[in-house]
């Protein structure tokens, strides 16, 4: 049996023998395409190279690449877990040439690994062609000898491959594997197709053509070669199995999920085994990747993927969170191939238990719900869209959910009423199907990029430095002189820090040799390294090849440096205090404060922010020596350095050591990686203050904070205060915690007498018209009161206080505070048949101009904007009551 990881290594190994540079896989955000929510083909990566925006880096490559479909156009998720071969996370497994070999080699290198490498019988394998494609048929029949009907010609777009309506395209090859007579199913193209007899196992795009407008199509000038093997669909046909999830990977994963959850992979649970199997892979994968659960974009599809396996973990008889506890099996089975699941273990644990502490509280409430909507339905039958709605709103249910649960009793839901619901929430942004936002990459500096090569940084060394004109940019295209006005100049090579990592660009100036003057006000990184120069050419005129003196300015360079370098100190200290769960989700570094973004379950408490920043000022006061290396990605995250999930590093990174642990231990405090400018010692930070901590979203706090001087400031400031507060106070300084705590007990029982005021006052009728004592109106006793300066919340207390009195009656009280009105309505149990609180309080209501009003028979409130007719509202109810 060839398992699934001698299956990815056979692959890419051979590949490799075969000239091909290994890939590793991309971060399944993809930064190359704004349509795309994930990474979803093994060609993704690559789509700048295929169309001529990106120079090759090698003429033939090879990957193994995470995938994932789950939203828009590609969405598996409704499939998975109920047949043999649907994922919402996948490996492909993929050949590329960047115009150098064509069909040939590309179908001399299929033929050879499938029959030599991984051993198929040559008679168990047929091809498809497009069937206009006579040059790739002929080849086949010379390479592996397949006679013509086992060389299927399919005249459909199935065969065709495009990457939209203009661009690249081209003919398509697929390898298929005949599982035998055995299995129902006749082979592509016939009308049993859809079978399982014929496995599609590799399509091998022939990318010869560029589709042009209108529908023509001229050779490209370099045709090029992609291919795609799903890992897993490869992995059943070597293992002789016919579900994908049976292969040893999903065995391994199956038998951890049977320990955990105490149950049995078999009858009607499979199902919830297999779907929680694939989502682990697939969540644990986006969080490692940077994703974090949330509301909208690709949180939202994270959340979804991991609250529907949450819901089958419930099936399963899970009541407290567990799919958390089939990391570590994961990782040990997958994490040699893809290192981030052990660098991001912890994350995905701490991720995976919190939503689903989340979810187990709104879950039970939603079952409920969704039993009582569907009691009395019957098989065929559809749920209302507004339910499933209040079921997504309310209880976090994704709409797939609640159609996964209901597959199962045969009911479906119905979608329009649905629809209709979401567009009436005004909070649309939860509609995440449209694309990532990011930016697209622009053409221009991918051809700024050919022409002048990558910009060399100096700034590591200085904020000065010599540099030659290389290209200007202005109004989206590569110009050849600017003569003032705004532009963007790219240099050789230059001192200016382009932004990154969320360090900003540097400001400064340019000046030319010819007398030229040019203000920085940005410097943005393009086409992956170029250092764009974002400003105004104030005097004089340039052109490419111009020689110039750059000048970054150091005072704000420093400032940023000190603030970036303590960023790298607090995600330190938060990990040493909080765990090691927690993870980076975004920076801002600027010079005059910084925001660090993190993963953390809840809010960080006073006396954790208080350790936090004790620390970090406590590696600042070492002033140790900030010790930068330059190696290999693999190499520094070896030897302990922390990287960033999702984050794309080159052959060489700079690792940045400061401090010396704090407690026992030999590694320095914080090891990083990271490409940005930072301090020579850490006393160069000089101070550290935490100026704000909170939420960002579920899952995600944000901590802000300042350096050196606008640190000293803070505390200044934060000082001034107090010694406000003590002159205003009229004590010594140390005592202005004693007197404030004082005054607020005062002001706390001085506002419980008011309240106690307030309410004899309207029990007595003060401040109302109406008699001191119950009136009689339509055979009921009534207590109507008017309560000035009362608030919704203490009318209920009223109200209970007078139907006591009463024993058997009506109670109405309106309390009005700042004009407005808030009305409470109470009717004794003995009258509840006869008169509804409801009612009468909906009538008060609509005096006072409110709308509706809602409660019990015995009690209801509401409320209105004018209070001005609060005794208008009083008679209303006198007159409702007297018929």
């Amino acid at each position: 049996m060839t398992s699934v990881n001698e299956l990815r290594e056979t692959f890419l190994s051979f590949f490799e023998s075969k000239g091909h540079t290994r890939k590793a896989s991309a971060p399944l955000v993809p930064d190359n395409d704004p349509t795309l929510l994930f990474v979803n083909a093994g060609m993704v990566p690559f789509k700048n190279i295929f169309t001529g925006a990106e120079t090759p880096f090698a003429p033939r490559a090879t990957s193994s690449q995470k995938c994932v479909r789950a939203g828009g156009k590609h969405n598996d998720l409704d499939n998975v877990g109920y047949t043999a071969r649907h994922h919402t996370f996948f490996e492909m497994l993929g050949n590329f040439s960047f115009g150098d070999y064509f069909k040939d080699d590309a179908i001399d290198f299929a033929w050879e690994l499938v029959t030599k490498e991984f051993g198929l019988a040559k008679d168990r394998l047929l091809v498809t062609v497009y069937a206009e494609d006579d040059e790739a048929a002929a080849i086949w029949k010379k390479v592996a000898g397949l006679s013509d009907d086992r060389i299927i010609r399919i005249p459909t777009s199935d065969n065709f491959w495009s990457m939209g309506d203009t661009g690249p395209c081209g003919p398509c090859s697929e390898i298929f594997f005949d599982h035998g007579p055995g299995v129902p199913g006749g082979p592509p193209g016939s009308p049993d197709e859809d079978g399982d007899r014929f496995i599609e196992i590799w399509n091998l795009v022939f990318m010869q053509f560029d589709q042009q407008q209108g529908g023509s199509r001229v050779d490209l000038p370099k045709p090029s070669i992609d291919t795609g093997m799903g890992l897993e669909r490869m992995a059943a046909v070597l293992q002789g199995k016919h579900n994908n999830y049976e292969t040893d990977l999903f065995m391994k994963l199956i038998a951890a999920e049977e320990d955990v959850y105490k149950a049995k992979a078999a009858g009607d649970h499979l199902a919830s085994f297999r779907v929680i199997a694939d989502h682990l892979r697939t969540s644990a994968f986006l969080i490692a990747d940077g994703v974090t659960p949330s509301n909208e974009g690709r949180g939202y599809v994270l959340r979804r993927i991991m609250r529907r396996a949450m819901r089958h973990g419930h099936i399963l008889g899970a009541r407290e969170p567990a799919m958390y506890k089939l990391v570590q099996t994961l990782a040990d089975e997958m994490g040699d191939a893809y290192p981030e699941l052990h660098r991001a273990q912890p994350a995905i644990e701490a991720a995976l238990e919190q939503e689903e502490a989340r979810f187990q509280r709104t879950l039970g409430r939603g079952l409920a719900l969704l039993e009582e909507a569907t009691e009395g339905l019957g098989e065929g039958s559809e749920l209302p869209g507004e339910t499933a709605f209040k079921l997504y709103d309310t209880f976090g249910f994704p709409l797939d959910l609640t159609q996964d649960i209901l597959r199962g009793r045969g009911m479906g839901v119905d979608q329009s009423g649905f629809d209709a619901a979401m567009a009436e929430q005004k909070k649309a942004a939860r509609e995440a199907w449209s694309g990532s936002g990011d930016k697209a990459s622009e053409a221009v500096w991918f051809r700024v990029r050919d022409k002048t090569g990558p910009t060399e940084f100096l700034g590591y060394a200085g904020t000065e430095g010599q540099g030659t004109l290389k290209a200007i940019v202005s109004a989206g295209a590569m110009q050849d002189t600017c003569s003032g006005g705004e532009c963007e100049l790219v240099f050789d090579r230059t001192p200016f820090y382009a932004e990154s990592g969320g360090q900003a660009g540097d400001h400064g100036e340019i000046h030319f040799e010819n007398g030229a003057r040019f203000i920085v006000r940005d410097v943005q990184k393009r086409a992956g390294d170029l250092h764009v120069h974002i400003g105004e050419l104030t005097d004089g005129s340039i052109a490419p090849g111009d020689r110039a003196t750059l000048q970054a300015a150091a005072q704000r360079r420093q400032r940023i440096r000190a603030n970036h370098s303590a960023t790298h100190l607090l995600h330190a200290a938060l990990r040493s205090v909080l765990g090691p769960h927690v993870t980076q989700k975004g920076s801002l570094v600027e010079e005059d404060r910084l925001r660090f973004d993190f993963s953390h379950g809840g809010p960080v408490t006073p006396a954790e922010l208080e350790a936090i920043e004790n620390q970090v000022n406590a590696v600042i006061r070492q002033n140790d020596e900030a010790r930068i290396e330059v190696m290999a990605p693999d190499e520094a995250i070896e030897a302990g350095a922390l990287a960033l999930f999702g984050e794309k590093y080159g052959d060489e990174v700079r690792v940045l050591s400061m401090g010396r642990p704090l407690e026992d231990g030999s590694r320095p405090y914080s090891v990083e990686l990271c490409g940005g400018t930072h301090v020579a010692r850490t006393g160069d930070i000089a101070a550290f203050v935490i100026t704000s901590e909170g939420g960002v979203s579920a899952g995600v706090r944000r901590i802000e904070a300042a350096t050196g001087a606008e640190a000293l400031d803070f505390l200044k400031a934060r000082a001034q205060v107090a010694l406000d507060l003590a002159d205003q106070l009229k004590v010594p300084l140390k005592d202005v915690g004693r007197k404030v705590a004082q005054l607020n007990e005062e002001r706390r029982t001085l506002e419980r007498e008011l309240a106690d005021a307030k309410r004899k006052l309207a029990m007595g009728g003060g401040g109302s018209s109406a008699p001191a004592g119950p009136e009689e109106v339509g055979g009921y006793k009534l207590i109507a009161r008017v309560a000035e300066g009362v608030g919704g919340k203490d009318l209920r207390g009223l109200i209970d206080e007078a139907k006591a009195k009463m024993g058997s009656g009506i109670a109405v009280f309106i309390g009005v505070n700042d004009g407005k009105a808030a009305v409470a309505v109470g009717v004794t149990e003995d009258l509840t048949d006869k008169v509804s609180a409801v009612d009468l309080v909906r009538v008060a209501a609509a005096e006072v101009g409110g709308k509706g009003g809602g409660g019990r028979p015995d009690m209801a409130q509401a409320g209105g904007p004018d209070g001005a007719k609060a005794e208008a509202a009083l008679d209303a109810v006198r007159k409702a009551l007297a018929g």
